[in-house]
């Protein structure tokens, strides 16, 4: 016999969990019970809800399994809401397990201990799933409904709340983890189709998103003589050195400025979303074609013309084998696309041209297989269509939900899921504040974290807009904090580079520290001048 508590966490290892994060509590003691030495699963110390929800996230967007944080009922919950969101924007498979108040006391006001009358609605709009188990027999159930959702629908998070009473109920263990649904395929006659219509095109671009990983890109694209554009999240699904990529520039004038000329829009794995583009509805006057599990994306801001419902991998390699193999001639292409390239490195402000800069030589520093984790900040809005990347999962910015401090604890959830992989992250100076506090768990796991910090003194961003439309400067310049003297004080290392040289020698010498490094850069240094 065991507790029910100790149950939850012998299913998760049956679906090869091996990593949670989360803070323990009063109302989690009987979870705490399935965590001991000889535990299967690894429990991750994060010191705020919403840090341990981005740990799971970052986990989750780095490897594609799901991530799964654990806390308390009430406030646990709602401190993690925020990660969830980002989840449900970005399609992460997250799944957020929490206690629940006692099942007597549920939905009746009593005042008990972290009450929410409601929990389940407070995170029902940022899951695919959000339900309560009543009972001990629930929870198998709602479990595979979990990963099935993650293995066969479009990932988003789940939560499963469970009642301190129901997870103290001992048990006779017999659940099994039962083998997902698998994903939708693509119609043979809708890709057929496809083929005929991307065989006809002069001028086709295929637009990518996150939900085409694993597909073969660079090969349609050869054959179909296409211009390939990524969306921040289909970053280095196909190496965006390669002559016929624009890499991630969709964001700039000059990239929607070419799309206007286009015969055909192929997008695969996209929401072609204003995260996405920066300006909400794309135009372009041309057939759209569109390859996505989920099917409202056929009807969104952007119908399609030929809707393709199914995993994107094999219907890009069954399309693939429709077309005709060989390759056309694109060189006017390819010229075109490097002059557009070079259109855009002319048209770059102060300190975009500073971006640059520090993002060049992380690239000249890096391996090709670094994972960058990058949070709001301006010089993550330029790394979308400067950074190059040349390896799938390789660059995260989460834009769809676009919180502030996600990025450093993003980080250790990738580093503890790729412990072999460099990871960095890049933040501004405002947004580190969001997580600070997370900067001890790294410590504590003696991560070789480098967070690149750049420091502009408050919200460039939103004081750049408030300059544009004329409104008063607020709340955009506020008391930054010593960050040497904070790192010490969070037992890790630091450093103010003064060149480029010292840059690159830092970044270095983080990835082999037993601490996280805090690389401080501040956007008025005379040597980014």
């Amino acid at each position: 016999m065991i507790s029910t508590g100790e149950a939850v966490l012998r299913l998760l290892a049956e679906y090869d969990v091996d990593t949670i994060f989360g803070i323990p509590g009063v109302h989690t003691l009987d979870f705490c019970r399935g965590l001991g030495d000889d535990a299967k699963i690894r429990h991750i110390h994060a010191r705020n809800e919403m840090g341990a929800g981005f740990m799971a996230d970052g986990y989750a967007r780095s490897n594609g399994k799901p991530g799964v944080c654990l806390t308390i009922s009430g406030p646990g919950v709602t401190n993690a809401a925020t990660p969830l969101g980002q989840s449900y924007a970005d399609s992460v498979p997250l799944l957020l397990i929490s206690a629940e108040a006692h099942s007597d006391t549920l939905e009746k006001g009593h005042g008990t201990l972290h009450e929410v009358t409601d929990l389940n609605a407070v995170t029902r709009p940022l899951c695919a799933l959000s339900a309560c188990a009543r009972k001990s027999e629930d929870i198998p159930q709602l479990m595979a409904r979990a990963f099935s959702i993650f293995a066969s629908q479009r990932p988003r998070p789940v939560h499963i709340s469970i009642p301190i009473d129901v997870l103290a109920n001992y048990i006779e263990y017999d659940w099994k983890a039962i083998k997902p649904a698998t994903r939708a395929q693509a119609d043979t006659e809708l890709l057929e189709q496809a083929a005929e219509i991307i065989s006809t095109a002069e001028n086709p671009y295929i637009l990518i998103g996150g939900g085409a990983y694993g597909s073969d890109i660079q090969t349609l694209a050869e054959r179909a003589g296409a211009t390939v554009i990524f969306s921040n999240a289909g970053k280095g699904i196909m190496p965006e050195s390669h002559p016929l990529s624009l890499g991630g520039s969709i964001c700039r004038s000059e990239t929607k400025d070419l799309l206007k000329d286009a015969d055909l829009v192929f997008a695969i794995g996209t929401e072609l979303s204003e995260t996405d583009n920066y300006v909400g509805k794309l135009e372009f006057e041309c057939p759209l074609i569109r390859v996505d599990i989920d099917p409202n994306k056929m009807i969104d801001l952007h119908p399609a013309n030929l809707a393709i419902i199914g995993d994107a991998a094999p219907a890009v390699e069954k399309l693939t084998a429709l077309l005709p193999d060989t390759t056309p001639d694109t060189s006017g292409k390819q010229q075109v696309i490097a002059k557009t390239k070079k259109a855009i490195e002319g048209t770059l402000n102060v300190s975009e041209e500073k971006h640059v800069k520090i993002l060049g030589k992380l690239r000249e520093t890096l391996s090709s297989n670094t994972i960058f984790m990058s949070d709001a900040t301006q010089m993550t809005y330029t790394a979308s269509f400067s950074l190059q990347v040349d390896e799938a999962r390789c660059s995260h910015y989460a834009a769809g939900y676009c919180a502030l401090g996600f990025a450093f604890p993003n980080a250790i959830g990738a580093k503890l899921a790729h412990p072999d992989t460099p990871v960095i992250a890049i933040a501004g100076d405002s947004g580190t504040m969001f997580t600070v506090q997370e900067f001890v768990t790294a410590a504590e796991l003696k991560l070789p974290l480098p967070l690149i910090l750049w420091h502009n003194d408050g919200y460039k961003q939103i004081r750049d807009d408030m300059r544009e439309a004329n409104v008063p400067r607020i709340a955009v310049d506020g008391l930054s904090p010593d960050y040497m003297a904070l790192a010490k004080a969070m037992h890790c290392n630091s450093v103010q580079p003064a060149s480029m040289l010292e840059l690159g020698e830092a970044v270095t010498a983080a990835l082999s520290a037993d601490r996280p490094t805090i690389i401080l850069v501040r956007e008025d240094s005379a040597w980014l001048e």
